[in-house]
């Protein structure tokens, strides 16, 4: 094969992409354009091919799909006869890809600094330091707190975050002049979701043209030029981003700007503690014999029937918290009580009978299923644990499924053939299997689209308000913090800044870092 010729800087055109898998038709006469140095977004629901959309422009159509479209070009070349071997030669160089999956995406075997440097050499060839010092630079641009320290760590030591924060730097480390942003910055707390728009922005302005995949209104509102909404596979609407969040012209529009989390209403719950850490601390062994304390002396508590809200930057300490509640690590110091009995100090053969009583939904829903499993699979394992006949276990799969938003259709599919949203779905209805009374949820709508979201989060209330269910609910979003939560807990650096009743903290904040999460609110 000749080289790609490719010209700089002169956009992406897409004519009547129309994506299938045999008969069923998931992509439908989608057409738009996007010029160096603009926005696209594209937002809908979970489902709504915005993903397979995106990925059309990289050549990362599934395994059975039939792409076609009567033009798909980028940098004024026809991509649609392209095989692997063309592929490879613009992704990455041309081409960048931030998707929303970061910890699947990034190799697990291979240092984050290793990651970035790899896509640096796409665009040129350069000694062995300077490679680690622009590696480093990179994350340092996307606001990597320690950047010399996270290029030496590995994924799983990483936050969520901070994951998808070195992604970005991977994407963008070889200048391509189209980046497809696949929710870029689903897991970013709200400060740092700021700082990656604002370098987004940025790199915008220069000339790179930028799509942008997201199911969060706030994120498109302010870097967007213009939006496309998706539905069922098709584009019902595209205006710029101006008019289109001001006159939504398509009803489908108008219910995703309606769905948006509102103010918390307070419910009638006891005094009584039913979950609390006291005093916990929790380090990690990093490169070069380093120590990284991801939790010091940490307090919370959770009343029975209510729910406990816990925010925070990412890196902050907020999922090993959610960790050591749930004991699945020890904590180095202090100690964690379920109804003041002993909790995190039992042995795991004690505490197994009495795991039912406290699920955790996670932020990785992906790599918390056997890939090999069917949602009926995944969803029969935990109802079997409450529900003996097999008849009365699958109709359980059903309900679980409708409360969450999906259908019985889904049973029959697999983790990798579910978007993310829909896997985080799975992940939720996995976890009210078990009936239990005390939930704890990480980041539990990060990748549900707004409309879903809303569901979602009415669902949990509802869930408590009928049953006295005890939530423990931990996010990056404060909006979703301040729809759900009695009491809130900040978080930074591993420690508590700040804890009260909602209202206070939400109204009167002491802690500046709380006053600066307050001051993202949109």
């Amino acid at each position: 094969m000749g080289a790609v010729s490719i010209s700089i800087n002169s956009g992406v055109s897409v004519r009547d992409l129309r994506i299938a898998f045999g008969d069923v038709v998931v992509v439908d006469s989608v057409s738009f354009e996007i010029a160096a140095g603009e926005c696209l977004a594209i937002v809908g629901e979970s489902g709504s091919g915005k993903t397979l959309t995106a990925n059309s422009l990289l050549g990362l159509s599934p395994d059975g799909a039939t792409v076609s479209a009567s033009e798909l070009s980028i940098d004024g070349v026809d991509t649609r006869s392209f095989g692997e071997e063309q592929w490879r030669r613009i992704r990455g160089s041309r081409v960048g890809l931030v998707s929303q999956d970061a910890l699947v995406a990034l190799d697990p075997l291979r240092r984050i600094g290793a990651e970035v440097v790899e896509a640096i050499e796409i665009r040129e060839r350069l000694s062995r330091a300077l490679r680690q010092s622009r590696a480093v630079s990179l994350l340092s641009r996307v606001a990597v707190p320690e950047p010399e320290l996270r290029a030496r760590q590995y994924p799983h030591e990483l936050s969520g975050g901070l994951r998808q924060r070195a992604l970005i730097a991977s994407a963008i480390a070889a200048e391509p002049s189209l980046l497809v942003a696949d929710e870029p910055t689903t897991a970013l707390d709200a400060t740092v979701q700021t700082r990656i728009l604002a370098q987004l922005a940025e790199l915008k302005a220069s000339g790179l043209a930028l799509l942008l995949v997201s199911h969060d209104l706030s994120v498109v509102a302010r870097i967007a030029d213009r939006i496309a909404v998706m539905q069922n596979g098709v584009i019902v609407e595209t205006a710029d981003a101006a008019t289109l969040l001001s006159a939504p012209v398509h009803p489908y529009t108008r219910a995703l700007l309606a769905a948006v989390p509102g103010e918390r209403v307070p419910v009638e719950a006891g005094s009584e503690v039913v979950l609390e850490a006291r005093g916990v601390s929790k380090s990690y062994r990093g490169p070069a014999r380093t120590t990284r304390r991801a939790v010091d002396d940490v307090s919370v508590s959770l009343r029975a029937g209510t729910t406990l809200g816990i925010v925070g930057e990412s890196g902050s300490g907020k999922s090993t918290l959610a960790r050591l509640l749930m004991a699945l690590e020890a904590p180095d110091a202090g100690d964690v009580v379920v109804d003041a009995a002993a909790w995190s100090a039992l042995p795991e053969r004690v505490r197994r009978t009495r795991r039912s009583r406290i699920q955790l939904i996670e932020q990785d829903p992906l790599s918390s299923f056997d890939p090999r499993l069917s949602v009926a699979r995944i969803l029969d394992e935990a109802v079997a644990r409450t529900e003996t006949p097999q008849g009365s276990r699958r109709a359980r799969a059903i309900e679980l499924l409708e409360q969450v938003g999906l259908a019985e259709v889904h049973l029959l599919r697999r983790p990798h053939q579910l978007s993310g949203g829909q896997r985080q779905r799975v992940a939720i209805a996995r976890a009210l299997a078990l009936r239990p009374e005390i939930l704890v949820c990480d980041e539990p709508v990060s990748a549900l689209d707004v409309q879903v979201q809303a569901q979602v989060l009415a669902l949990l209330d509802r869930l408590q308000r009928e049953t006295g269910l005890s939530l423990v609910v931990i996010s990056h979003d404060l909006a979703v913090i301040r729809s759900m939560s009695d009491e809130i807990v900040v978080m930074r650096d591993g420690r508590v800044v700040e804890a009260g009743p909602a209202s206070a903290v939400l109204t009167t904040p002491q802690h500046p870092f709380t006053r600066e999460l307050l001051a993202t609110l949109v």
